[in-house]
């Protein structure tokens, strides 16, 4: 007998569980200020919001990293897949901010 109740291991995982959250949170948030950094970078030099290949390229990566950590790769593709949607909204909308910037500098 361990001498832990079982509502003790519940409560000490849920506290790993709630700090694991909070760094997927904070990592996230550091993934996006780099993204959006690209995508001023991609606005500004007229470059197209998304990167088909460079896509492909991450899947693969992650996929294998996710196998290598015996995580369902499919489900590491769906959640990079997600992410990738959100980036590219992002940098489309940086795009269109700068298009629209450009407009109203050069019809002055």
């Amino acid at each position: 007998m361990t001498g832990i109740t079982p509502q003790a291991q519940l409560q000490e995982l849920r506290a790993s569980i709630d700090n694991i959250d909070a760094a997927l949170i904070h990592m996230l948030a550091e993934r996006f200020r780099c993204t959006k950094a690209v995508g001023v970078l991609k606005a500004t030099h007229g470059l197209p919001p998304a990167d088909p290949a460079r896509e492909q390229t991450q899947i693969a990566r992650l996929r294998r990293l996710a196998d290598e950590a015996h995580l369902d790769p499919d489900f590491a593709e769906k959640f990079l897949n997600f992410i990738i949607r959100e980036v590219i909204r992002h940098h489309e909308m940086l795009a269109a901010e700068h298009n629209g910037a450009s407009d109203k500098t050069t019809s002055a």
